[in-house]
């Protein structure tokens, strides 16, 4: 039975694996990576649609200015809303994504070992 399994079998499973594993990685960072950028992109218009804003208030000196100010505020809170939505949604894709790419990887990985492991020992059984 262990004649089957010879060491060098072993080490050559062990190096595919290190190699899945290191590929995965990569791909788990890319996505990480991507993500981040998302992030930072969507706070950063954020940021700069609520500093506008709070300069227009800030300039704001009767009460009809105030008026003509809270439409203004509801539509920074709508988009400020679905900006954040599809962001999220994005965010989603992008974990799906990396998800479906880390499954390929391990599913060719497995594949190539399990073919290895079988077509070794039928090639001694041949002889």
């Amino acid at each position: 039975m262990f004649e089957q399994f010879s060491s060098k079998q072993a080490i050559n499973l062990s190096k595919q694996f290190a190699d899945a594993a290191f590929k995965a990685q990569g791909l788990a960072l890319a996505g990480i990576e991507r993500a981040f950028d998302l992030q930072i992109k969507t706070f950063e218009n954020r940021v700069n649609a609520a500093v506008e804003f709070a300069t227009e208030a800030a300039e704001v000196r009767d009460i009809d200015g105030v008026r003509t100010l809270f439409p203004r505020s509801a539509a920074l809170a709508k988009d400020s809303a679905e900006k954040y939505y599809a962001t999220s949604q994005e965010l989603v894709g992008i974990s799906v994504k990396t998800g479906e790419a880390i499954s390929d990887l391990i599913k060719s990985s497995l594949e190539s070992a399990n073919e290895s492991v079988v077509q070794k020992p039928a090639r001694k059984a041949a002889k």
